[in-house]
């Protein structure tokens, strides 16, 4: 059996092109979704910085189904559910994907998504913002009465208070 090398692989979120920052592609492949593709508007410098990148080798992969089924089951399990787009969902379902042949690496300043990509042991790198440090586990508690719910809920059904967001778990990341 051969011993493969694995290739590294970015991965674009739509925070890396709006960031305006260089991406260097040299012989790294950098790939990023359609739904990230989809939240760039035709007309403007973003749009172009990321037609050009798209002429110097951006290709745009769908992530698989089951891949995107497992996403929502830890950003659920994470609290991170609700902040999440479609767009970073597939960005986090295309790095698992990619992660079985090679390495991901997400290019991302969404904290959301370092922190569900650290939850998967996915690699991930910051392009204007430091990154997180510590990963999280968001609960909802009600404002009223207290109860807790680990789904986003708006309003408490037991008191009729709004909930606010509260971290049940916090944790260095090793980095």
């Amino acid at each position: 059996m051969v011993n493969r090398k694995k290739i590294s692989i970015f991965i674009l979120d739509t925070s890396a092109i709006l960031s305006g920052k260089t991406i260097n592609f040299d012989q790294d492949k950098v790939v990023t979704t359609p739904g990230v593709s989809n939240e760039l508007q035709p007309g403007g410098k973003d749009y172009r910085t990321f037609l050009f990148l798209q002429e110097k080798g951006l290709a745009i992969n769908d992530p698989s189904k089951e891949a995107i089924k497992r996403i929502h089951q830890i950003a659920t399990e994470t609290g991170d559910m609700s902040r999440l787009s479609k767009a970073d969902i597939e960005v986090l379902a295309l790095a698992l994907d990619i992660n079985q042949n090679n390495e991901a690496i997400i290019i991302t300043d969404d904290y959301s998504i370092q922190n569900v990509a650290n939850e998967l042991k996915i690699n991930f790198k910051s392009i204007v913002q430091n990154g997180i440090t510590k990963s999280f586990k968001w609960t909802y508690r009600c404002s009223g009465c207290g109860k807790k719910f680990n789904e986003n809920i708006k309003t408490c059904p037991i008191c009729g208070a709004l909930t606010k967001t509260t971290v049940s778990r916090k944790k260095n990341i090793e980095r």
